[in-house]
């Protein structure tokens, strides 16, 4: 008998308007514990790329301009009485644990909202200049009530040394690691093809202008970059602008397609900047691909030397790493191997746990 299923149990995240990692956790989360999944700008198309069905409860659509988007998800979440309805409440991202907190609570934290704390410097600079003033006076308030919220949580789970290192700095609390889980039976190996691949949301802290920079030196390589963003995002439009032939953009993919890219790429490049653990690089182990991503954050975690090569964040080392690449077959075997180091039912196992442990 399922020990969870007489109890009434939800999990919140922020929006599913996008598939990406922790919109992966999420679903799984909900799968596990046959929860009601609570969220706001829900995309049925997005959910069917995961090929589940989880009980979804919508708050409605959301402005889509920042950072009104966020502050109108806050304030639905924090309107939300779940006291009469659930046992347990399961947090996952930035804005959902503003919601009640007289229930039994678990944050699953990916990361302390980064525009607030690590990234908040690298994020104004990258702004327009009619854009900065707004993006401090909504960061320096909304941190405060960040701070406040994450005080009431009753226990913190994190997906990586990293993440939990960022919540003991920035809010003061002790947390649990427990990597975000992979479904390492769905991937597979086809063969080393003729193309790079780069899976990421197109955001400027992904540093995807240095991948297009590092494919401006080798003409004779492609690279082929699945992610994406707000279709009248200006930096988006620019990446697009710079890139040479060799590099390609998707877009957003089914699952079924990326899976299969995955499985006939020569391997995964990854750059973003301080990453807070990174599911791509071990969805392209689990199909026997190599990594090439920056030495930095949750990378560091994941790929070892036998998996792939940890580099700074200079053009130079890629192009030569790339160019000296010519037995990538001697990675395959400790790829699989690692990845399954992180199959979904180590997940599961952990997460049920700590579930227990409130109830």
């Amino acid at each position: 008998m399922n020990k969870f299923e007489n109890l009434e149990i939800a999990v919140l995240h922020d929006y599913i308007s996008q598939v990406g990692g922790a919109e992966k956790v999420a679903v799984e989360l909900a799968d596990m514990f046959s929860a009601h999944l609570i969220t706001t700008d829900f995309s049925k198309e997005a959910l069917k790329k995961l090929d589940t069905d989880p009980k979804v409860k919508s708050l409605g659509n959301l402005l889509q301009k920042s950072p009104l988007k966020q502050i109108q998800s806050t304030f639905k979440f924090s309107r939300l009485d779940l006291k009469s309805k659930y046992d347990l409440v399961i947090y996952s991202g930035n804005w959902a644990h503003f919601a009640d907190k007289s229930v039994p609570n678990i944050w699953y934290c990916h990361t302390p909202t980064r525009a607030f704390y690590d990234n908040h410097e690298f994020i104004y600079e990258n702004l327009p200049l009619y854009g900065k003033m707004p993006f401090k006076i909504w960061s320096y308030f909304h941190r405060k009530l960040d701070k406040k919220s994450v005080k009431k949580i009753d226990d913190i789970v994190v997906n990586s040394e990293n993440t939990r290192k960022r919540v003991k700095k920035y809010y003061g609390k002790d947390s649990k690691v427990i990597y975000p889980p992979i479904k390492t039976k769905k991937y597979y190996f086809s063969e080393y093809g003729n193309f790079w691949l780069s899976v990421n949301r197109l955001y400027p802290e992904k540093r995807i202008e240095l991948q297009i920079r590092i494919f401006e030196r080798l003409p004779e390589e492609k690279l082929k970059i699945v992610g994406s963003s707000d279709a009248s995002d200006n930096y988006v439009k620019s990446l697009k602008s710079k890139a040479p032939e060799n590099v390609e953009f998707l877009g957003e993919i089914e699952e079924k397609e990326l899976v299969e890219l995955y499985s006939r790429c020569k391997g995964l490049i990854a750059t973003a900047k301080d990453e807070d653990f990174g599911m791509a690089p071990l969805e392209a182990m689990a199909s026997g691909k190599p990594i090439l991503a920056v030495d930095e954050g949750g990378f560091k975690e994941s790929i070892t030397e036998d998996t792939g090569i940890l580099l700074d964040s200079c053009v130079d080392e890629f192009v030569d790493e790339i160019k000296d690449m010519d037995n990538l077959e001697k990675y395959k075997e400790n790829c699989l191997s690692r990845a399954s180091d992180f199959d979904i039912e180590e997940f599961k196992n952990k997460i049920k746990k700590v579930v227990k442990s409130k109830l």
